[in-house]
């Protein structure tokens, strides 16, 4: 697929997003690495534009240049993150209450603490980035390892299986403690996401390290 007819699916595909505002994204498109620029408004809507583009056939790289512009002083702003975000933290069932701390600067928040699942993590980030005034997020909240390392390996390897998008013998996995390196090659982004998926799936997992080729 040439660069030109790549672009154009990109701007498709993020027009068709109803939860972004696509004419103010702008696409460049070089050898198949996609550059993105523009302004959206929050920063839900940045992450969800790269998502977007990532799940288009034919990209092999993104470079993401969006900004987010948020209105009003953030010596204001900031208090009022923290303080909104620990309340939707506390109101959320899936984050064990007081596990999860925030920090906020200049409209930056960064989530602290421990808990035993990745989606308990997830959940943490999830609840916060789409707070007005939040411009970046760093989630830095640890997960507690609970299970052997052979274990995680086969509950990963199980998981590729029952996934009927994946083609599990391409794909190779390696653990270390809580961090799980996988390799080898897919046909496409949503199959090196769903197998990205599995592995976050398996409880006290703390990193994956993703080698897989796309092509």
């Amino acid at each position: 697929m040439d660069d030109i007819t790549l672009r154009q699916n990109i701007l498709d595909e993020l027009e068709f997003e109803p939860s972004i505002d696509a004419a103010s994204i702008g696409v460049a498109v070089d050898n198949g690495i996609a550059t993105l620029t523009g302004h959206v408004s929050s920063y839900s809507q940045k992450e969800t534009a790269e998502r977007v583009v990532k799940r288009v056939k034919g990209v092999r790289g993104i470079a993401e240049e969006i900004e987010i512009r948020v209105f009003g002083t953030y010596e204001t702003e900031d208090e009022d993150i923290a303080s909104r975000a620990v309340k939707m933290l506390d109101w959320n069932v899936s984050v064990p209450k007081g596990a999860v701390q925030v920090k906020v600067q200049k409209g930056w928040v960064t989530l602290t603490g421990k808990v035993e699942w990745q989606y308990q993590k997830n959940a943490a980030a999830d609840t916060v980035r789409d707070l007005a005034g939040v411009v970046g997020l760093s989630n830095m909240v640890e997960i507690t390892p609970r299970v052997s390392a052979n274990d995680v390996k086969k509950r990963i390897e199980d998981a590729f299986k029952r996934d009927a998008g994946l083609e599990s013998q391409r794909i190779s996995v390696e653990v270390s403690g809580g961090s799980v390196t996988l390799k080898g090659k897919v046909h496409t982004w949503s199959e090196r996401t769903a197998a990205d998926r599995a592995a976050w799936s398996v409880p006290g997992i703390k990193n994956v390290i993703d080698q897989i080729a796309v092509g």
